[in-house]
């Protein structure tokens, strides 16, 4: 059980699901609109997808609309649309420039966090980095990613949140290394075969084994560079019940965070307290 003080108004959040595209400004319109829709129904945290702003034809695309850290269309995009609802806004994850000149060829795929006054608050870079073949499925991120090396987490007003990014899923010892958390999020673009297979069970498992909510935003659909991606964007409970979820196409999934949920789970199974293992 958590030290942390039970509250008695749960705190709603949502999950934005996307099937972005090669066109930033369309794709910032699609997200603002769901924005707008997500806090209209009450949400005061709202999660963007991995790759919300650009989906481009071939990796490299990507390249073409990276930002430096601190000033951007997208990074101002996100300042204002989180200001403008009066909202915690979650970042997906977007293409910032790596400082390093020998490595002008990769961007970092990352996570930003903006409160409702619109300052950034929290930055995570995604560490693992995404490689599948199989049959005519190739992807390889390290091509056009550097890969992060900083755990990432922030305080949300109901509680600490850990950031985590699509591939990140599969690695559970980066999600105990963020400590106690009421919520852990997971913006993604899983290819549908990976999605299919694993997807929900990655999802169901962390949130079990860290007894917190998991909240994810996914692309999902058949997009028009060809590739079609998963969905099923999801919140669940700290007992592993999906609480909502959206197959494909784009929409809000909601649902409330409730710390006496979290307390309640954690008393009558310890697993948390009784961890031996750092």
């Amino acid at each position: 059980m958590s030290d942390r003080p039970v509250h008695t108004t749960p705190f709603r959040v949502a999950a934005l699901q996307m099937v972005s595209t090669p066109e930033r400004e369309r794709n910032l319109d699609d997200a603002e609109r769901l924005i707008a829709q997500a806090a209209a129904d009450g949400a005061g945290l709202v999660l963007l997808p991995e790759y919300f702003c650009f989906m481009g034809h071939k990796d490299a695309d990507k390249l073409t609309v990276r930002e430096p850290y601190g000033d951007g269309p997208i990074q101002r995009f996100l300042a204002e649309s989180a200001r403008r609802h009066g909202v915690w806004v979650i970042g997906g994850t977007l293409p910032l420039t790596v400082t390093d000149p020998h490595d002008c060829a990769r961007v970092l795929n990352t996570t930003l966090v903006f409160d409702p006054s619109g300052q950034n608050r929290a930055r995570y870079d995604k560490i693992h980095l995404f490689n599948f073949e199989k049959g005519a499925e190739s992807f390889d991120e390290a091509r056009t990613i550097r890969p992060g090396s900083e755990v990432c987490t922030f305080d949300a007003p109901f509680g600490r949140v850990g950031l985590s990014v699509c591939y990140d899923l599969r690695f559970p010892e980066l999600y105990r290394r963020m400590g106690d958390c009421a919520l852990i999020v997971v913006p993604s673009a899983f290819t549908y075969t990976t999605g299919r297979a694993h997807w929900e069970m990655l999802l169901r498992a962390r949130a079990v084994e860290n007894q917190c909510y998991v909240l994810a935003a996914a692309q999902g659909g058949t997009h028009e560079n060809g590739r079609r991606t998963w969905g099923h964007s999801m919140l669940i409970d700290p007992w592993g019940e999906i609480l909502a979820v959206r197959d494909e196409g784009p929409g809000v999934v909601a649902g409330d965070i409730d710390l006496a949920r979290i307390d309640e789970v954690r008393r009558s199974l310890p697993a948390w307290r009784h961890r031996v293992l750092a």
